[in-house]
């Protein structure tokens, strides 16, 4: 069955989109996520997941390399602005997390 016509349009400007952000050296790894999944938690129980609720579902993520937080912000609203403006209605989040890996890095800036 093909997408909904949203979602195809939704689709090709999110490619020009990140055809954009490859071309300005900004793009290092995306993929889309299974919807299914399982949890671990510290405490030795294993469940169904990953998430708390089956609304809350991760559809994909998108890593990139950013000068800071502000330059992540701007790129998270262009995203959910592709969004807003291709599928009226829809309801979701962008979630920004940095890498945890160096002295300064912009985590340290939260």
């Amino acid at each position: 069955m093909p997408p909904p016509d949203e979602l195809a349009k939704l689709m090709a400007k999110f490619k020009t989109w990140m055809d954009g952000i490859k071309a300005r050296g900004e793009f290092v790894a995306t993929n889309g996520l299974e919807f299914t999944g399982k949890v671990v938690r510290t405490h030795g129980v294993v469940s169904d997941g990953p998430f708390v609720e089956a609304k809350e579902v991760v559809g994909g993520f998108a890593v990139f390399e950013l000068r800071d937080k502000e330059e992540a912000i701007a790129m998270a609203n262009e995203f959910m602005q592709l969004h807003r403006d291709l599928m009226p209605g829809w309801y979701g989040t962008c979630e920004i997390r940095f890498f945890a890996t160096a002295p300064h890095s912009p985590a340290q800036h939260l």
